[in-house]
């Protein structure tokens, strides 16, 4: 594996929750790894992120080339970069549709470019996967391209529909579990563990000219954007924080009852995912709903305790 794909998954140990925990079988890490690989990859490439664009592009066979004079570190990016990203995202779905003519063994298939698309070849071919959940966070990446706000929160559940709901369908798929109720409930987590990112990184997005709160929740709550800019939050900002918390902690308990309908190891693995985004709520009221001051992280006694706490309730 080349070091820019190194470096990607070296970003699993700082997400919320264990992507492929100690306890699952290897073959399980490893399909979950590939899944966060590409995942990651993926948003890297729609964020700007990649430790190489250059070479990612040219292992893609994108003749396009970054831009001479990258964008800002603050503020959105600059209709070159805008150009750049989307022509990865392109590229990373043409190198999925050789993921799937391999795993397919088509005739004159080729093999995909990147090896950490190479890594899904495998898994595709074992449990029979479809390209439509990995399609759906390449569109989600270029969402983010052309979309910075969003008028409702139904317009933000939408975007989560294509940004997180598929990772969680992806495990379920894996582990051989998936069915049309379960499906249901690990989207509602799924879109709850996003919904509670994006409150922890406000001012992140903001330097990057997204903002992932509601604008009909900013203007209920007399919320301007310029107030979001401040390094600590003013009581209406914090109060619209808390109200997009609670949001999330509802989807989170309408979700939580996903662990209870498995058993063994897999039950350990969804309590921990969903542990993590009652984690991460918690540390969010910690602070205060104060997520521009700091970021809100969880802590990891408290995500354990939780995991245990769901995993032997079932919820």
């Amino acid at each position: 594996m080349n070091p820019s794909a190194g470096q990607t998954l070296e970003k699993a140990g700082a997400e919320n929750f264990p992507v492929a925990p100690f306890f699952l079988p290897a073959a399980w890490r490893d399909d979950l790894m590939a899944v966060y690989g590409f995942a990651r990859l993926v948003d890297d490439s729609g964020d700007g992120d990649l430790a190489d664009p250059a070479a990612t592009a040219a292992l893609l066979g994108i003749e396009q080339r970054p831009p001479a004079t990258p964008s800002a570190q603050s503020g959105p990016p600059g209709p070159a970069e805008v150009s750049f990203r989307l022509a990865l995202l392109d590229g990373l779905e043409r190198d999925l549709d050789r993921v799937f003519e391999t795993a397919l063994r088509s005739a004159g298939a080729e093999q995909p470019r990147h090896p950490l698309l190479g890594a899904l070849v495998p898994l595709v071919d074992r449990h029979g996967l479809t390209p439509e959940p990995f399609r759906r966070l390449i569109e989600a990446n270029r969402v983010d391209q052309t979309t910075a706000r969003y008028a409702t929160y139904d317009d933000l559940v939408g975007y989560c529909t294509l940004s997180a709901d598929p990772v969680g369908r992806l495990v379920l798929s894996i582990a051989g579990v998936s069915t049309p109720e379960r499906i249901a409930l690990s989207d509602a987590i799924c879109t709850a563990l996003q919904l509670v990112e994006h409150l922890q990184d406000v001012a992140e997005d903001l330097s990057r000219g997204r903002i992932y709160l509601p604008a009909e929740d900013l203007e209920r709550f007399g919320v301007t954007e310029e107030e979001l800019a401040e390094p600590t939050a003013t009581g209406a900002v914090r109060e619209l924080i808390a109200f997009e918390a609670e949001r999330a902690r509802t989807l989170l308990d309408r979700g939580a009852p996903l662990v209870g309908t498995v058993r063994g190891r897999l039950r350990l693995l969804l309590a921990g995912f969903t542990a993590g985004g009652y984690a991460a709520l918690a540390a969010v009221e910690d602070a205060g709903y104060d997520v521009l001051a700091r970021q809100a992280k969880p802590d990891k006694r408290r995500l354990a305790a939780k995991a245990a706490a769901i995993f032997a309730k079932g919820r």
